[in-house]
């Protein structure tokens, strides 16, 4: 039984790797449409990650601001969901954890491009004290630098 799951939760991260996949080719609206699938499979009782991971990408197949704001609030919330409970000792907790500069950030971008200068900055500030916990490799020098763009912009509104 364990074996089976951990093999299906196995065949979902595959999956949302595929869609990715497409959405940094270019298709996004193939990837916009695998993600919705995977989103309708796993259900609001999905595993946290996969919820986050999913929802963190779907945001960035949407042409809509709104819509890309919504499909980011998913991800935060899958995000969260993983803190509470039972999902407190979820061993993908950590990675889940990792999370956070980039979903604050990308929160911030959608309320910017909405034209929400407050909104953004409070999500600016959550994604700069999370980016405080990334490792100093190029991802967390990449979240770190696009933080900075991102505040520079700011600025200028």
């Amino acid at each position: 039984m364990v074996e089976q799951q951990e093999a299906s939760e196995d065949a979902v991260t595959t999956r949302i790797g595929q869609a990715i996949m497409l959405l940094h080719g270019g298709d996004r609206e193939e990837a916009r449409n695998r993600f919705g699938a995977l989103w309708s499979e796993l259900g609001a009782d999905g595993d946290a990650l996969h919820r986050c991971t999913l929802a963190h990408y779907m945001a960035d197949t949407q042409d809509d601001p709104g819509d890309e704001l919504a499909w980011d609030l998913r991800a935060l919330t899958a995000a969260e969901g993983a803190g509470g409970g039972r999902a407190a000792e979820h061993p993908d907790l950590p990675a889940v954890r990792a999370f956070y500069p980039s979903l604050h950030l990308n929160l911030a971008a959608d309320y910017l491009k909405l034209q929400r200068p407050d909104s953004a900055r409070i999500h600016l500030q959550r994604a700069r004290a999370a980016a405080e916990s990334l490792a100093d490799d190029g991802y967390g020098d990449g979240v770190r630098a696009a933080i900075d763009r991102l505040e520079l912009r700011l600025r200028e509104q």
